[in-house]
């Protein structure tokens, strides 16, 4: 069960860099070509193909080769219902402390 522990925080560490989780996102209902997320993002061709092959080795995105493009998209789509997830985890708390901070303006 230990092996499945680390796998996890392996992915996650995936998840740790807000640009790969932007191209996650561009990518999360369609397929694009290396050129449309450099356009989307504004990453560098460099920048990019360092963090598609991240992506690519952990099994996050898929590439397929057409001439000379490369298109890309997500391997599965749990994938983008973990990033949902998480994201509305942390709207929760962002509204929660929000309301903390707004009580304790009234307390004045």
């Amino acid at each position: 069960m230990e092996k499945i522990y680390e796998l996890q925080a392996d992915i996650c560490k995936i998840f740790s860099n807000a640009k790969r989780m932007e191209i996650i996102n561009v990518l999360k209902d369609k397929e694009l070509s290396a050129g449309d997320l450099i356009e989307e993002t504004g990453l560098s061709k460099a920048n990019l193909s360092q963090h598609m092959g991240v992506l690519r080795s952990k099994g996050v995105v898929l590439a397929r080769r057409k001439g000379l493009n490369i298109f890309y998209r997500i391997s599965n789509p749990k994938i983008i219902q973990a990033c949902n997830l998480m994201r509305e985890v942390l709207l929760d708390q962002l509204q929660e402390k929000g309301k903390m901070v707004s009580s304790f303006r009234h307390m004045k």
